[in-house]
């Protein structure tokens, strides 16, 4: 056997040791190698891709850029991909796609220059990922409803305020007609503003289905201050009774952020019952909490729930982000750790920060779709 032959199967052996794919390709991107990890990713042998083009591995539109990149390396020299990973979608044998992550070097004084690739097959980790998404999506609509559960009281109060005056008006409108000489355009006011509270009733109702009705999540361009107005609507009336004012600090002219309205709902809901009760059970301290939005550089947009109550101490400070961590006697610690995650998913943050002079302001920060956009 020849010294070439010996290090022909070395290499080989050296391939079929790694438990990731490995291609070798020559400039035209013609396969020279490949290992076994390889054929049992794409299903053929490598008695069937040695000698032909790689894009026999790609999904038809892949493997039309995969030309294109090629002529365009051969007429430049300049490599786009080479020394850079990313994630690219292989074809089996069967017609089946799936997701990798591909690195790609260059094999040191070859001439013409010959490339070797190293897949890793993502199919395992997509799964996991899609598993963890949907178990987010079931927490946190259990969140909401305990939280819908909690607040139940309150929201009873919001939808009893416009029944009973549509109740009223109706009465009204009765006992006019009942009269010798009714009062046509007192009735038709009665009437207006019955229709006007049956609308009142009718927006609390949806602004509720918006917030627990889907449980998938579904992203939209949205406007943040109308999406914390909505909020605070459905906060309001828990706020006022304890005696609470919820004040408004919204920042004009902010870049639209792609959410799921009604999961990033759900964290401001949490935040704002938070304070509510930190207010609620504080002596002395101003029954206002602030609202607010503000533009940071990255560009992300912050949205900000502040009080002035006792604050966080601390030693809760360095954990009430965690599942199960609570220090209210009839809570069951999940709020702040299904919120976090549920920022974490959006690409943003949540966090604390003590407010001045006293209290406590906690901040969720959302990439603004500018920043989306960036390469």
């Amino acid at each position: 056997m020849t010294d070439t032959s010996h290090a022909h199967n070395d290499l080989q052996a050296l391939l079929d040791a790694a438990v990731d794919a490995i291609l070798i390709i020559d400039h035209r991107g013609v396969i020279q190698a490949l290992n076994r990890a390889a054929e049992q990713l794409f299903g053929y042998g490598a008695e069937d891709c040695i000698g032909n083009n790689i894009r026999m591995l790609m999904p038809p539109e892949i493997g039309a850029e995969h030309d294109a990149h090629m002529s365009r390396y051969r007429a430049t020299g300049v490599a786009h991909v080479i020394g850079r990973g990313r994630e690219v979608e292989g074809q089996r044998r069967d017609g089946s796609r799936f997701p990798a992550r591909l690195s790609v070097g260059q094999v040191a004084g070859s001439e013409p220059p010959r490339f070797v690739g190293f897949l890793h097959d993502l199919t395992q980790h997509r799964e996991v990922e899609e598993d963890s998404r949907r178990a987010q999506a079931r927490l946190a609509q259990v969140a909401r409803y305990a939280s819908m559960g909690e607040m139940a009281a309150g929201i009873a109060h919001e939808l009893n305020q416009p029944l009973s005056a549509i109740a009223t008006y109706a009465q009204a409108c009765d006992r006019m007609l009942d009269g010798q000489d009714p009062d046509l355009p007192e009735i038709h006011a009665a009437l207006q503003q019955i229709a006007s509270q049956a609308l009142r009733a009718g927006e609390i109702i949806r602004k509720l289905r918006d917030l627990v009705g889907n449980p998938q999540t579904e992203r939209a361009l949205c406007d943040i201050n109308e999406v914390v107005a909505q909020i605070a609507t459905l906060a309001g009336t828990e706020a006022g009774d304890h005696g609470i004012t919820l004040k408004f600090a919204l920042a004009s002219d902010l870049a639209p952020v792609s959410i799921d309205r009604g999961q990033v709902q759900q964290v401001l809901l949490n935040l704002l019952r938070n304070a509510i009760e930190s207010l609620a059970e504080s002596v002395g301290a101003p029954r206002v909490i602030t609202l607010g939005t503000r533009r940071l550089q990255d560009p992300e947009v912050e949205v900000y729930v502040r009080d002035q109550g006792p604050g966080v101490a601390p030693e809760v400070a360095d954990r009430m982000f965690d599942p199960f961590y609570t220090t209210k006697r009839s809570g069951a610690g999940l709020g702040l750790a299904i919120s976090k995650t549920i920022v974490r998913a959006h690409r943003g943050t949540l966090g604390h920060r003590p407010a001045a002079p006293t209290g406590a302001e906690f901040f969720l920060r959302l990439p603004t779709q500018e920043r989306n956009e960036l390469p």
